[in-house]
């Protein structure tokens, strides 16, 4: 049975809206805080009446409980005690050098300052009210110039340890630069082969062989699938091997440059045959269709993630998985989609299926962004949506589930 939420009182000096941090705290910054507490595994709204201390010159004031301030749109959401939240982030790609610029040279990018901005993220993260259950990580977590100084290890060890100052299990996602930092077979002995905390894998379904794709549930009627992306590339793969020549002749039927990393020179969807891009194999695919249509007997809400994006409005049609078009068709002929996340573009971006109403979210990458800024998400879910809170970068969305009513693309909270 659930318990009722307690009602407690604190005298000011020793309330704390950061769990597990008893600290003081002005009277005014405890208004209109929820506070939250663990009970036999259900998380609760507790309600908090936090009272002046009787000490010193404050005992002159009455005792009296502390009115909630309210703010509009803000309270119109947080009234509601989430089921869960979880933490994102995007495209750290930490090394140890200098700044520099993107492939283009149009761009600069921050390469030491990614410590920085995912220890920013990690704090508001431990000191929010309701403490995160896990926290996606979209992929290249750190970049390609490891490789030519023999850094690759050094570090993915440094961001690991950043990460791992929170008991919070983290979900990594396999993007480009974890491939041209370690091999197939690396990456699945590694700390990054996150399928320890999984439900089920690909291989767990059918004979998978080396591809990182699983689901996990954190929620009872909540499902998440994180996919690989580059299952079908040049990334990863032995030259002498099957899936090199095959993904070698896929590229090569619509892009003929030299130079693989240069996009084709027509305009339009045919861009996304990089070699930085990749695609989906038939027997994930088809561990995916599984998948959902499990979650759609079950009614569950599923969350989708992959470093590469797959709808041509959600991002640059440079950034697209080589075959999205398959991947969206599984996604529309399934109604327990609600989302699907991704990151690689670091520009990000956001579209809303017209047919499905499932949303895209393209999260933009901490690589591109300067000291002073941040680019981390907090996504609350809820029974009917969940609502991004952004930081720096990021914006704040309202991403209701397909079915009910109508959300605006980007609805301030």
């Amino acid at each position: 049975m659930i318990r009722k939420p307690e009602v407690i009182r604190l005298r000011w000096r020793k309330c704390c809206h950061r769990v597990g941090r008893q600290r003081k705290c002005s009277l005014n910054s405890l208004a209109g805080v929820h506070h939250v507490r663990r009970l036999s595994g259900y998380r609760c709204l507790v309600s908090v009446s936090c009272t002046v201390s009787s000490l010193g010159r404050d005992s002159k004031r009455p005792q009296t409980p502390v009115s909630p301030k309210t703010t509009s749109r803000m309270d119109d959401c947080s009234r509601q005690t989430p089921m869960f939240t979880f933490g994102v982030i995007a495209d750290i790609q930490y090394a140890d050098i200098d700044d520099g610029y993107n492939y283009v040279r149009t761009r600069k990018r921050y390469y030491r300052n990614g410590l920085q901005l995912l220890r920013n993220a990690q704090e508001s993260w431990s000191e929010s009210a309701v403490k995160p259950e896990f926290i996606l990580q979209l992929g290249d977590i750190i970049d390609g110039f490891n490789k030519r100084h023999d850094a690759s290890d050094r570090a993915l060890d440094t961001v690991l340890r950043e990460f791992s100052c929170s008991s919070v299990e983290v979900h990594h996602v396999w993007g480009n630069h974890e491939l041209y930092n370690f091999s197939r077979s690396s990456l699945l002995r590694s700390k990054l082969n996150s399928t320890p905390h999984c439900d089920s894998t690909v291989s767990g379904a059918q004979a998978g062989g080396d591809i990182y794709s699983y689901r996990f549930s954190p929620f009872p009627g909540f499902t998440f699938v994180i996919l690989d992306a580059y299952d079908v590339s040049l990334l990863g793969r032995e030259e002498s091997s099957d899936e090199y020549c095959h993904a070698m002749d896929l590229i090569k039927q619509f892009n003929n440059n030299e130079d693989l990393n240069c996009p084709p020179a027509c305009d339009g969807l045919q861009q996304r045959f990089t070699m930085f891009n990749g695609g989906f194999s038939k027997d994930q695919l088809k561990w995916l269709e599984s998948v959902l249509s499990s979650a759609d007997e079950k009614r569950e809400r599923v969350t989708i993630v992959s470093h590469l994006p797959v709808h041509p409005h959600s991002t640059d049609p440079m950034c697209l998985a080589w075959n999205f078009d398959e991947l969206l068709a599984i996604i529309r002929s399934h109604s327990s989609v609600v989302c699907f996340m991704a990151g690689h573009d670091h520009d990000g971006g956001y579209c809303r299926d017209k047919d499905t109403g499932v949303h895209h979210l393209t999260l933009e990458g901490v690589i591109e962004t300067p000291p002073e800024g941040n680019a981390f998400g907090t996504v609350s879910v809820y029974e009917d949506r969940m609502v991004l809170k952004g930081c720096g970068r990021i914006r704040d969305r309202v991403l209701r589930f397909p079915g009910r009513q109508s959300d605006a693309d980007h609805r301030p909270i």
